[in-house]
């Protein structure tokens, strides 16, 4: 037996702890006391659970298990990886990470690989540094030591995938850091495996995607006003859509739809969270 297995081994020997599940329903009942802390939990309460799940199915203690899940999709050609799953609450700050890659002999797979981990160590130490931030100026305004036992922050990384066939693979990695605000980013990967490359918009729609996206998102946004004519979308003169480029985010539906992703705060505001058209 070697390292990695042994490793894997005493993992799955040791018991699931009995609190994780009441932390992570404890985060979500604290996400219900402001609006904006309410949009970034009503996405993430279905991944804290997945996640309390996987934990059960895994029988992982507390700690980072690198390699705990080896989940092919697919026989042969590629599969999705969970490299690493880390649960802990250390020093106010509670980690609940599920972290993929993708392994695929391909230099696609590689870049997404480490892309994400570099994504994964960023958010970590952003985290890092926002709670020590956070604790600096909480002391210095006059916080006692029993208030701030009371401040906790959620830092969480989980995937999902999108779609897949027997050479393409579609999914999403959110990131997430919830404290005294909310903040939410998703990262798309569409990857074409048997050709080593990304899937773009153009493969999908055709020549004309940029037009049949715009044409598509614009409809969404008018349909999106109330009857007093409120929407959560910035007007175009203040920063609100304009285009889709090739930078454009976006995952692939199980019926092939393309879903165009756009970060918080881009084009409406805080309380719409990441905004998500399906191109029809």
């Amino acid at each position: 037996m070697n390292e990695l297995e042994k490793a894997k081994a005493r993992y799955l020997e040791t018991p699931i702890p009995a609190e994780l599940h009441h932390r992570v329903r404890i985060a979500i009942r604290q996400g219900r006391q402001n609006r904006s802390r309410k949009n970034w939990h009503r996405s993430f309460a279905a991944a804290a659970a997945c996640l309390a799940m996987l934990m059960g199915v895994l029988n992982l203690s507390p700690g980072i298990a690198m390699a705990a899940a080896d989940v092919p999709l697919l026989g042969g050609l590629f599969q999705i990886l969970t490299i690493r799953s880390y649960a802990a609450l250390e020093d106010g700050v509670d980690y609940q990470l599920n972290v993929p890659a993708v392994e695929a002999d391909s230099e696609t797979a590689a870049r997404v690989n480490a892309e994400i981990e570099e994504r994964v160590d960023a958010l970590l130490a952003k985290a890092q540094s926002d709670w020590q931030d956070y604790q600096t100026a909480f002391f210095a305004t006059g916080g006692t030591q029993e208030e701030w036992g009371e401040r906790q922050m959620d830092v969480i990384v989980n995937y999902e995938i999108k779609s897949q066939t027997e050479t393409t693979v579609s999914f999403v990695v959110d990131f997430a850091e919830g404290w005294v605000s909310a903040q939410q980013q998703r990262f798309c990967y569409n990857l074409d495996l048997e050709n080593d490359r990304d899937i773009t918009l153009a493969d999908l729609l055709g020549e004309d995607w940029v037009e049949i996206c715009n044409n598509s998102i614009l409809a969404q946004i008018e349909a999106s006003v109330d009857d007093e004519g409120f929407s959560y979308f910035f007007p175009a003169e203040r920063g609100g859509f304009t285009t889709v480029d090739t930078s454009t985010s976006f995952y692939i539906r199980d019926d092939g739809t393309p879903v165009v992703v756009f970060p918080e705060y881009t084009i409406a505001s805080g309380a719409a969270g990441i905004v998500e058209f399906p191109i029809r």
